[in-house]
């Protein structure tokens, strides 16, 4: 058997950041309460060395490489994920920085989690093994788990987390056992090996695999019918921990979705669109219309996110008879990320004094309170319905276009339908803040926010727009990385 050392270089971006939460992890240990400031630099360092090593793997590796005994690729689809998880993951630690403050949460351990769900997602997107996808799924899975039960004070936070727990194990479990049918027919975990296996041999072993580890795929997504677990935590959770969970493991989560049905499972394809049909109707009948229902601002933005990525799924099912299917579903999970990151963040950067700013009627009149606010909240809500000029208008014309040319027609008008309906809720937060007066208790009070995070969620919402109107260049990129 030939050995030969792996490419240690195509896994660069995974070696600093592991090498970088062990520093941050023995800092926290020597530095005081008043020196957690540079601990939040250190993280942020991280993340900022990881994204500029992974764009230079960008043009240094133009063709894909595999490595690490075909366990590990470096292909576009791979680093491109990974910036956004870069990006996406420092905001949402600059977002924290003053909720976790204010709420008394560990903040070393925030950061450290944080830092190995990143390193997680990494492992997944660059996963070219059974194996590997799950080793970088449960480094994620686990802990995700714990961040959202370190609320401690919290009691909905430990119920979230317990729930989150528990459901969790179950799609590992469904994932693992997908995964071992797999192999007792084909004797491979690796993704090409077992792609070349099915492309010669179709049964019902192929097909209960394929139902298992989809099922799987489907909870980490959060998509109907394993989506039960969405609105509890996202409530429950703390708000930081509810903005992470909701931005760059989306993103991770598409990846592998892509990487598995797509290139381990071309030859099941028939099988998985008729799912995929299915599961992307339901998320998005089941998520506008509970989302309409809903008090909670985050339980409302968690049900939206149902419906999200109901509509994500459409780019995937067209994209086998479809040119620009993936990318557009790529382009849709990228942009719908950025502005529910700044959507959470608001409510983040609006909770203050222990008193959480998520009902509804909290935004009632925000606009006479700080209207630079709430503009940016405005162009977040008009982006997730779909309003032109922004990016979300953009991205939902992307798929629905990737479905006319694949022939699913009447897919593309259900989702025009269920795009309408999710209007609605968003458009209603708008008026509250632009039409309504603020309750008593907040009548005379103006929100005040540091001019630090002030600048964060401008940059998030101006970005919202800037894409919508310059879309060209990030499409272009979407249409290139997914090959």
């Amino acid at each position: 058997m030939d050995f030969s050392l792996p490419l240690f270089s195509a896994a660069l971006p995974e070696i600093v950041i592991l090498s970088m939460t062990m520093v941050v992890l023995m800092a926290d240990v020597f530095l005081t309460d008043r020196d957690q400031n540079g601990l939040y630099l250190l993280v942020q360092f991280t993340l900022v060395a990881a994204f500029l090593v992974a764009l230079g793997q960008y043009r240094e590796y133009p063709t894909p490489v595999i490595t690490f005994d075909g366990q590990y690729i470096l292909d576009k689809l791979a680093v491109l994920s990974k910036l956004l998880i870069y990006l996406f993951s420092s905001f949402a630690f600059a977002y924290s920085r003053e909720y976790i403050k204010d709420r008394k949460i560990r903040r070393g351990e925030y950061y450290i989690l944080g830092l190995f769900s990143v390193l997680g997602m990494s492992i997944m997107v660059s996963a070219y093994s059974f194996l590997t996808i799950y080793l970088g799924l449960e480094l994620l899975s686990f802990s995700l788990y714990v961040m959202v039960a370190m609320y401690k004070q919290s009691p909905q936070a430990i119920e979230a987390a317990m729930k989150y727990f528990v459901t969790g194990a179950l799609a590992s479990g469904m994932f693992l056992y997908g995964v071992s049918l797999l192999y007792g027919m084909t004797g491979e975990v690796q993704i090409a090996s077992i792609a070349q296996v099915l492309q010669a041999r179709f049964d019902v072993v192929g097909l209960a695999a394929l139902i298992f580890i989809l099922a799987a795929l489907i909870f980490k997504f959060g998509a109907v019918p394993f989506h039960m677990w969405v609105p509890d935590v996202y409530e429950g959770a703390a708000t930081p921990v509810t903005l992470f969970i909701a931005s760059a493991p989306k993103v991770a989560a598409f990846a592998i979705t892509v990487r598995v049905l797509v290139q381990a499972l071309p030859g099941l394809q028939v099988a998985w669109q008729e799912i995929l049909i299915v599961v992307s109707v339901l998320s998005m009948l089941f998520g506008n219309l509970l989302a309409i229902a809903q008090s909670n601002l985050k339980r409302m933005l968690a049900y939206s996110s149902i419906a999200h990525i109901g509509y994500t799924l459409l780019g995937v099912l067209a994209g086998p008879n479809s040119s620009g299917g993936y990318s557009a579903a790529m382009f849709y999970i990228s942009t719908y990320t950025l502005v529910a990151a700044g959507a959470f963040a608001i409510i983040a950067l609006l909770s203050k004094n222990g008193i959480e700013f998520d009902k509804l009627n909290d935004f009632r009149g925000l606009n006479a309170r700080n209207p630079w606010i709430a503009f940016m909240m405005l162009l977040l809500m008009f982006s997730m319905a779909g309003v032109p000029p922004t990016v979300g208008f953009f991205a939902k014309l992307g798929l629905l276009e990737s479905l006319v040319e694949a022939h699913y027609v009447w897919l593309a008008v259900l989702a025009l339908l269920f795009a309408l309906v999710g209007a609605y809720y968003y458009l209603r937060v708008v008026m509250l803040m632009y039409f309504e007066e603020p309750a008593e208790a907040y009548k005379d009070s103006h929100i005040v926010v540091s001019p630090n995070m002030m600048a964060a969620i401008t940059v998030n919402g101006v970005a919202a727009l800037v894409l919508g109107v310059l879309p060209s260049m990030f499409i272009d990129l979407c249409r290139i990385s997914m090959g």
